[in-house]
């Protein structure tokens, strides 16, 4: 079973390195978790390299001025490493023509690649940042689209694999859910951010960066989402320190608190083994 720690300097000694998660750790979408910020910013004061490995679509560069736009200080943390970024190396790896399922916003994971933004009808390849409008819809909204892409074999590569994410106290979808609709549908689609392993890869060779070689067994990863976090630090080998507030809390919270014997039924059910977990990184 998971034991519960009060303060993350109760297990630093063990760690050199920390792969953290932002979207339920660090940051609801809209607020900052300042006690989560100081935590990390007091772990790597006693020496250790502090990493973040995110889901999010967008480019590092971009999370960066997010992060702090929301209160997260840089202090908190040496690199951030997204999945934008590393879906980037599928997006150049794919066909040529791609059709951007998701906001504007996200436009930055195709600049500068060898590739052209098209219309639907004319792209061989989607890339899916998310929704066009995520507060209003779902993956059934875009039952036609898919369709029609997934008759014409057209592959769909998700730049967040995250189903779910708090926004405040809200629980918004995600591209993730979109590419599991599309898999549903019988369409292809191709996946480099949590759980999978090229975002791991990429976020221990930014740890290396920083700090030189280091031993696996002192490396810990830090989350809240089951199917993303948990399942890739674990398939991955990682130690994790699961946090129960995210967005998987009404699972086991009663009156408002984590409760331990529904936590670690649920865990079980989950088949997740984290040796730690604390309600909120502090």
């Amino acid at each position: 079973m998971a034991r519960q720690i009060a303060s993350f300097a109760e297990i630093t000694d063990h760690y050199d390195v920390v792969l953290c998660d932002v979207w339920g750790v660090l940051h609801n979408g809209v607020d900052a978790f300042p006690k989560a910020s100081e935590a990390l910013e007091r772990a790597r004061a006693a020496g250790l390299t502090v990493v973040l490995i995110t889901n999010s679509p967008r480019i590092a560069p971009q999370v960066v001025a997010q992060l702090r736009q929301i209160g997260v200080p840089d202090g908190a943390y040496d690199r951030i490493v997204t999945s934008g970024d590393v879906t980037r190396v599928l997006i150049a790896e794919g066909p040529k023509k791609v059709f951007l399922l998701g906001p504007d916003r996200d436009l930055a994971i195709i600049e500068g690649l060898d590739v052209e933004r098209v219309s639907a009808e004319e792209a061989d390849s989607i890339v899916c940042t998310g929704f066009f409008d995520d507060e209003t819809q779902v993956p059934e909204d875009y039952t036609d689209m898919l369709k029609a892409f997934q008759a014409r074999g057209v592959p769909m590569i998700c730049a967040n694999p995250d189903l779910v994410v708090e926004r405040g106290h809200r629980i918004i979808p995600c591209a993730g859910a979109m590419a599991a609709y599309y898999n549903q549908l019988g369409g292809a689609t191709r996946i480099a951010g949590k759980p999978h392993k090229p975002i791991y890869e990429a976020t221990l060779a930014a740890a290396r960066e920083v700090r030189g070689d280091f031993p696996m067994k002192r490396v810990l990863a830090i989350g809240d989402g089951m199917p993303t976090d948990v399942r890739g630090a674990l398939d991955y080998g990682l130690d994790l320190l699961y946090i129960s507030g995210g967005i998987h809390a009404q699972e086991y919270t009663l009156n408002g608190n984590t409760d331990e014997a529904l936590l670690n039924a649920y865990l079980e059910g989950q088949g997740a083994k984290p040796l730690w977990w604390m309600p909120r990184l502090a």
